[in-house]
């Protein structure tokens, strides 16, 4: 059995929760290039152009690439081999608090009802269970304005995959520039209301580029990306070809009388770190 501190977690949780804020993943950065080049928008492509620009400032001269520093929300895979020393969620909330003031980011968390600021910047937290002896720490650092558009849904068993698309499809005309586009657009059919929520959660955090390895997600994954590009909304919803960057599809198996879909938005600053421990 291999034991690993808690503080351990609160330390790396605090690394990644400040750089997840000030530089994009390379993956990210390459889909806004080849969006760049695709963009056929002049408008649409000067957008581009500043918001490549934007992310090669907040990386060299590490200040956050956008204000919305985000709610943080903690993946946290724990190997079965592995005994954790200490409280585990404490931890990870301490690390979020630290990585919030030694990166000089925003305290966006706030009581739901009196809207009084926590001044911690509370987490959402999810836990699995994984072989092995090792602890995988995901943070997604989300904004308001993405998550603000994203919706879960519980269709009838016999809409399927059409009853989907037309879903995503009119959503995404619906939300317009809201969200910030282009966008990654994480997808999650099936479970029950929050498992779907959670699965386009996670739909988020594959690498633009992948497609589910599952052939039939796949295909609904690339038949879609296109419809949503048609829509025109483009760049923060200027016009022009490139409204997305990718569409990830997760599912899990589902009640007989129920279709559950979630359908999560992530916007062009798609801020996520993960380390192992």
């Amino acid at each position: 059995m291999r034991r690993i501190k808690a503080q351990e977690i609160e330390e790396k949780v605090k690394e990644l929760f400040i750089e997840s804020n000030l530089s994009l993943g390379r993956g990210v950065l390459s889909a806004l290039e080849r969006a760049y080049e695709e963009e056929i928008s002049p408008l649409g492509k000067e957008v581009l152009k500043e918001l490549l620009e934007n992310a090669r400032v907040a990386m060299e001269e590490r200040i956050p690439l956008c204000q919305d520093t985000g709610l943080p929300v903690v993946f946290l895979e724990v190997g079965t081999e592995v005994l954790i020393e200490g409280d585990v969620k404490e931890s990870i909330r301490r690390g979020i608090k630290r990585g919030t003031e030694e990166g000089f980011l925003r305290f966006s968390v706030c009581e739901a009802l009196s809207r009084k600021n926590t001044w911690s910047n509370d987490p959402i937290v999810h836990f699995d269970l994984v072989p092995g002896d090792k602890v995988r720490i995901i943070l997604l650092s989300k904004g308001g304005g993405s998550e603000n558009s994203s919706k879960a849904f519980v269709l009838p068993p016999w809409a399927g995959k059409e009853g989907i698309k037309s879903l995503v499809l009119q959503l995404i005309e619906e939300v317009g520039p809201n969200p910030c586009p282009p966008l990654i657009v994480g997808i999650g059919i099936g479970g029950n209301l929050e498992g779907a929520s959670v699965l386009a959660k996670k739909a988020l955090l594959r690498p633009i580029g992948t497609y589910n390895p599952d052939p039939e997600l796949a295909s609904f994954e690339k038949e879609l990306l296109p419809k949503i590009n048609d829509l025109g909304i483009g760049p923060q919803g200027y016009g022009g070809r490139i409204t997305a960057l990718a569409v990830h599809v997760e599912m899990a198996p589902c009640h007989i009388a129920s279709l559950p879909v979630a359908i999560n938005f992530q916007c062009h600053s798609h801020r996520w770190k993960e380390a192992f421990l």
